[in-house]
């Protein structure tokens, strides 16, 4: 019903598409410098009829303000035009290296039709990438990449009409990760600059308040705060508090919640490839709800939900540095920005050559009252440390936002995490036992010995427990770092991907991710078990065994385990620990 009673009002004030016709003239509206709206001419050439199912584009040659040197310039998409005064659509796709300044027009009544109303949220779908505990940025590239590109493209006499580029300016990230990203970014369509967080100009930004206007610039903004990411287009129509822009997709997301803020642009620089505005993020004012073929649709003054992220970074002299950003809530946007983000922040805020550890303590809250704790140790040099801790980080954000199951937000990021100027690692030497031959429930003393890197040697002891065996029978006592014990552990599942079950395996996977800097203890013997759901069913009676395998109780083919972990410990060090040793231990007859 919203929808069609803005349609009507909208109906007085726009032209309708049948009534558009070639040789017709018009004027656009745009900011090409501050926030000064001018005006554009625009001559009709024709219009493209169902170019795709019930969307046409209406073709148009720009004229003025120097648009028959710049050409269409990115950041226009969403520039209104006007013939009689009746709006008839937004400037959103031109011809790339075409010499003349060819637009294609979103109709205005295709983006009017944008539905206002989001549908219920549901879970997604099944996550890209089967169960890993770290994601770098060329996983998320892959995933992106899977997802096809969001930009259609439309086709006319043989050539290529696509949406405008879309200028997106980064601000305190690293120009590395910018670079690395860019790829990823441009095949979307857009232009990604490193232009700081804010810059400097003679000319003033547009008047504090809380509306926009027609032809003003406009910022979806992805990452606010001590950083900022920001895509910038320009506003088609806005009726009261319900704003239309772009006029063509960012990157079709559908129903989004991303932060819609003001913009002030700083100037135009020419290209012979693709000319773009240059320009700097101002206030939030509302929000976009939908991302749709036909433009983005936002309402002012209701503010969107982010994903705070709090970062406290003690430097190496114990200085600590406290970062506070704000993270657009999607899917598949957040995944990216909180790896960029924090790769960006270790990076530039410590050297990026040379040896550097990286503790890590964190949390991630999530809306439902459930948290997932983050401990770790990164160490290495080339950036090693960082994208392993920003892998990690990735990692969770990523499985959370993507699982299956329930359609829970994250509600905050915490980390503090502390850097230093060396490597802190250590390779296992050897290990000694005071007794290989022990009654069930006895204690053993075992010692290791592990050297650091420079030489230095130390050792840890701990006792444990000998399980309760057969008189006769064997155990092995394995001694490992985390990469080892996985390794083991595929062998012995026979699995190499997983995939969590519900909600809560996937929470107790989360907090239970093997870390660097643990030696890991695990007791295995030759006994029946079984690998059911993700989940270890050890040394099982045959009465058991033959239960849980039967196809009446188990949902999916458990796979039948020769060897049975009985316990498992691990021991904290302040290394990253590296090594295995299994050792044969028996029972007493």
């Amino acid at each position: 019903m919203g929808m069609l009673i803005a349609l009507a009002q909208a109906s007085n004030l726009t032209m309708p598409l049948e009534q558009v016709k070639p040789g017709m003239k018009g004027k656009g509206k745009t900011v090409f410098l501050g926030g000064d709206i001018e005006e554009f001419d625009a001559e009709i050439l024709g219009v493209i009829t169902n170019n795709q199912p019930k969307r046409s584009i209406i073709l148009a040659r720009l004229s003025g303000r120097g648009l028959e040197d710049t050409g269409i310039i990115q950041g226009m998409s969403g520039s209104p035009v006007y013939i009689d005064g009746k709006l008839i659509g937004a400037v959103a796709y031109s011809f790339p290296f075409a010499k003349a300044p060819i637009a294609g027009i979103t109709p205005i009544d295709e983006m009017l039709a944008i539905p206002e109303q989001p549908v219920p949220a549901r879970p997604s779908a099944a996550s890209v990438l089967p169960f890993r505990e770290n994601l770098t940025l060329a996983d998320l590239m892959g995933i992106h990449k899977e997802s096809g590109d969001a930009r259609p493209f439309r086709i006319s006499e043989g050539q290529t009409m696509t949406p405008i580029g879309v200028p997106i300016m980064f601000g305190g990230f690293s120009p590395a990760v910018i670079e690395e990203t860019r790829p990823l970014f441009t095949r979307s369509g857009f232009h990604p600059m490193n232009a700081g967080s804010s810059v400097q100009t003679a000319f003033p930004a547009p008047s504090v308040g809380t509306g926009l206007k027609e032809g003003d610039p406009v910022a979806v903004e992805l990452v606010g705060g001590d950083l900022s990411a920001a895509a910038f287009g320009t506003v088609t129509y806005v009726d009261g508090e319900r704003v239309l822009a772009f006029g063509h997709p960012l990157y079709n997301l559908g129903n989004v919640d991303l932060a819609m803020a003001r913009a002030n642009v700083l100037t135009v620089i020419p290209s012979l490839q693709n000319s773009f505005k240059l320009a700097a993020l101002g206030d939030r004012l509302g929000r976009f709800s939908q991302d749709r073929t036909a433009g983005l649709l936002g309402e002012l003054g209701k503010m969107p939900q982010t994903v705070p992220l709090e970062i406290r970074l003690y430097e190496n002299s114990g200085q600590a540095r406290e970062f506070k950003i704000d993270l657009a809530n999607d899917r598949l946007l957040t995944p990216l920005l909180v790896n960029m983000t924090v790769a960006s922040l270790l990076s530039s805020e410590q050297r990026s050559l040379g040896d550097l550890s990286f503790g890590l303590d964190g949390y991630v809250y999530l809306d439902n009252g459930a948290s997932v704790h983050l401990e770790d140790l990164f160490s290495g040099n080339l950036d090693t440390a960082a994208t392993g801790l920003s892998g990690l980080l990735t990692a969770v954000v990523y499985y959370l936002s993507n699982n299956e199951f329930e359609t829970v937000g994250i509600h905050r990021i915490s980390l503090t995490i502390r850097a230093l100027e060396e490597a802190k690692f250590c390779t296992l030497e050897r290990v000694w036992l005071d007794k290989y031959e022990v009654s069930a429930g006895e204690r053993i003393q075992v010692k290791i010995y592990a050297r650091a890197l420079g030489g230095h040697g130390f050792s840890e002891e701990v006792a444990v427990e000998a399980p309760p065996l057969p008189a006769g029978s064997e155990f092995h006592l394995l001694i490992a770092d985390a990469a080892s014990v996985h390794q083991v552990e595929a062998i012995q599942y026979r699995v190499q991907d997983f995939v969590p079950r519900s909600l809560s395996q996937l929470l107790r996977m989360l907090n239970n991710l093997r870390k660097h800097n643990r030696i890991y203890f695990k007791m295995m013997a030759s006994r029946p078990g079984l690998f059911v759901k993700g989940e270890e069913m050890p040394n099982l009676p045959p009465s058991m065994k033959a239960l849980f395998a039967s196809p009446r109780a188990a949902a999916s083919a458990p796979t039948e385990l020769t060897r049975s972990t009985l316990r498992e410990y691990q021991l904290p060090i302040p290394y990253v620990f590296r090594g295995m040793a299994s050792i044969p231990v028996k029972i007493k007859k």
